[in-house]
């Protein structure tokens, strides 16, 4: 088991934390962090983009002049696509961008994500993290406590709307649980700030 110091909020030593190798130290698999990025972006699509075929734009389906003599090309009404105001060709239409990954897969994908932390230095653990009242001032001094990058990511057991008000205005900084946190958060912030009983039930979830 990899030993991992523990800090407070003002960034002082508060011991050390034995993660299990299982969890924070395998060997990271790209392919399995690219395929749940790739997923994560895919399901936040909106598919709303739509645009008119030619049937469905408005003009009439009458010849507009005689197929021969008159010297120009041949056409058919004025919807055609290569007119102007024309229907589009295979024009887009809302869908769903969403699709599932497998179980194991996703499982993998985060077990590399938490192990590149260890491995790169990114995870900073502390003992707890509390604020009596929603403070901007009061996370930015912790977070310039603990060495933390521009892009954190505060990961807690349970929702505390202090700590989450507190980091709300702070460009960069986000905030996410347990059962919430995924992938694309995890490798898109610089540090991983988690607590020592965010620790446990990330350990216990994923064992």
């Amino acid at each position: 088991m990899a030993k991992v110091n523990v800090l407070t909020m003002e960034g002082k030593d508060a011991g050390t934390m034995e993660l299990k190798d299982e969890i924070f130290g395998i060997e990271p698999n790209q392919n399995a962090v690219l395929e749940m990025v790739k997923n994560h972006l895919a399901n936040k699509r909106q598919g709303t983009q739509s645009a008119k075929d030619r049937g469905e734009v408005r003009g009439s389906t009458r010849k507009p002049f005689r197929q021969k003599g008159t010297g120009r090309h041949r056409q058919g009404d004025r919807r055609d696509p290569s007119q102007i105001g024309g229907g589009v060709v295979f024009a887009p239409k809302p869908r769903s961008y969403r699709y599932k990954v497998p179980r194991s897969v996703r499982r993998l994908a985060m077990l590399s994500a938490l192990s590149s932390k260890v491995q790169e230095n990114e995870m900073i653990i502390l003992d707890e993290i509390k604020f009596e009242e929603p403070k901007t001032k009061d996370m930015v001094k912790m977070l310039e406590a603990v060495k933390a990058g521009r892009k954190p990511l505060i990961i807690m057991s349970e929702k505390d709307e202090n700590v989450v008000k507190s980091a709300a205005n702070i460009p960069g900084v986000m905030t996410a649980l347990v059962s919430t946190m995924n992938v694309y958060d995890i490798i898109n912030h610089t540090d991983f700030i988690v607590t020592k009983e965010a620790i446990n039930k990330i350990e216990e979830v994923y064992s």
